[in-house]
């Protein structure tokens, strides 16, 4: 039987500024959003993507849902 691996760690401050970029991008203000997401740590973005690749999105679909529902 195949070993289970778990997605790498997100840590808080990740998410925090993963959070930041998503309100940065509602609010239309790209380089804001491209900042925090800059801010993000290697193993945090593994984690990141992980996670929406499991639920079948992306950080770019998710960035342009965010920034479309406030136009």
């Amino acid at each position: 039987m195949p070993e289970h691996t778990p997605p790498p760690v997100i840590r808080p401050l990740a998410a925090a500024h993963f959070r930041d970029a998503l309100t940065a991008a509602q609010n239309g203000d790209a380089p804001a959003a491209v900042g925090a997401l800059l801010a993000i740590d290697a193993e945090s973005w593994q984690g990141i993507t992980a996670r929406l690749g499991a639920l079948g999105g992306t950080v770019a679909q998710l960035l342009i849902t965010t920034a479309r529902e406030e136009s």
